[in-house]
């Protein structure tokens, strides 16, 4: 296992998330690997690490005012073992190739976990929609598709959003796919309902995260009503976890962008959710003007010198992270638990630093790890991409009824796999085996290719 480390830190010494997600991994792994001697002689973690394809191009692209514009666009196609490629495209400044092949990476066992016919993969581009025209982003998209459109494909490789990359952005996309392809194929996933997408997909990962929250909670026969939650973020997960919270009885006090966070004591009832949803959604304002509506509410800017996330300085019982990678760290951690919270459900990919999990395991927290807490997002795209095979479209009701039973069978599996390795209670350990298993027996079964 430490081979497999070295090699990459050797190759890549700059991928630094990279090297975070396949760590934490392969140290939970290290049982398997010692009751299987067989996946050691077949170099199954030299293989897992290493992508079957990484594609990266220029996006050329003209503004409003004529000016061209140049990014980088990436797609990581990590293992399709199990299924043909399955993850989100993310527009963003911060998107880089180490954190497309860390969220690539995670995305094989998270799809693992659902039991879908998926394979891991992901996207993107340091593109940023934040300000631009709906002209710019249209004339983006459809640049960055005239190059992925030759990758991808229903049965090879089916994108969904991500950050940055809404219903509006997969519209585009899609548009632009359909056009160079002369075909109307289930090709991305989070479309919009009139042509081909699911109900409950815009609330799917965010409903997930508090499914697997419950489930977690019932262990210690707890529920969520009368529970105080802090949430990070505003955007589709943020918002949906919070619907969900609310309608199991639970409150949430506050929500954030990159500008800054609010706390609302008295808490984010329907009503200021829904604002929340025209402001983020529609305005796409940011979240300071939530003060403006609710002028009772503390507001603070974000400050990138402190050493630690002020947002999680408040009391309650359950946090989840909706927002992005490492926004938990250690000194962040010890303060949820001094404040008293006993619950994290990861509603972003790898939200909290390995020194933050580290303290939450050490301290018995109920902790969902994002591969399987935020699991009900590709659970839903996956539902989407059998509806298209279909071409059916499913009630609201038996989406939502198959997100619940999924994210059920998910908590259920990493309980099993935790407690078959003597590991009780470690949902990371849990999620990790169950995933890790599953795409490794597959491979092998597919011999070596």
């Amino acid at each position: 296992m430490e081979k497999a480390v070295t090699k990459i830190i050797h190759r890549d010494p700059e991928q630094k998330e990279f090297q975070q997600a396949v760590q934490e991994v392969l140290e939970t792994v290290r049982p398997v690997l010692e009751r299987n001697p067989e996946y050691r002689k077949q170099a199954v973690l030299q293989r897992i690490v290493e992508p079957e394809r990484v594609i990266m191009f220029r996006v050329p692209w003209m503004d409003d005012q004529g000016q061209v514009h140049v990014n980088r666009g990436f797609r990581v196609e990590m293992n399709s073992a199990i299924g043909p490629y399955k993850g989100g495209l993310r527009f963003h400044p911060s998107v880089n190739l180490s954190i497309i092949k860390f969220l690539a990476f995670e995305q094989v066992f998270k799809n693992s976990l659902t039991t879908l016919h998926m394979g891991g993969g992901k996207g993107g581009s340091d593109f940023d929609p934040k300000g631009r025209s709906d002209a710019e982003v249209m004339r983006f998209c459809q640049a960055f598709m005239a190059e992925l459109f030759r990758h991808i494909g229903p049965n090879t490789d089916v994108p969904a959003g991500d950050i940055g990359v809404g219903s509006r952005e997969i519209g585009y996309l899609f548009g632009m796919y359909k056009k160079l392809c002369n075909e109307f194929t289930g090709v991305l996933t989070g479309k919009s309902l009139a042509w081909g997408g699911s109900l409950v997909r815009p609330e799917a990962t965010g409903y997930g995260v508090v499914y697997f929250a419950a489930e977690m909670l019932a262990t210690r026969k707890e529920v969520f009503e009368g529970k105080t939650c802090l949430v990070s973020g505003s955007g589709n997960v943020a918002q949906f976890t919070t619907e969900k919270i609310l309608e199991l009885g639970g409150k949430v006090v506050t929500l954030s962008d990159s500008s800054g966070y609010i706390y609302d004591e008295e808490g984010i009832d329907a009503e200021k959710l829904s604002f929340v949803k025209e402001l983020k959604n529609i305005r796409r304002g940011r979240i300071r003007e939530y003060c403006e509506r609710y002028p009772h509410t503390v507001y603070r800017d974000a400050d990138s010198s402190l050493d630690h996330n002020p947002l999680w300085d408040h009391k309650a019982d359950c946090a989840m992270p909706c927002a992005t990678q490492n926004e938990i760290n250690e000194n962040d951690a010890i303060t949820l638990i001094n404040n008293g919270v006993f619950l994290v459900s990861e509603g972003a990919n790898m939200p909290c630093s390995p020194s933050a999990v580290d303290i939450f395991l050490e301290n018995a927290i109920l902790y969902g790890p994002g591969k399987a807490a935020n699991a009900g997002g590709v659970a839903v795209s996956g539902l989407e991409m059998a509806q298209n095979s279909m071409r059916l479209k499913w009630p609201r009701e038996e989406v939502d009824a198959r997100l619940k039973q999924i994210m059920k069978s998910i908590h259920t599996t990493c309980v099993d796999a935790a407690e078959e390795y003597g590991l009780k209670g470690n949902y990371v350990a849990g999620a990790n085996i169950a995933g890790f298993v599953n795409v490794v027996n597959a491979m092998l079964d597919q011999g070596l290719v």
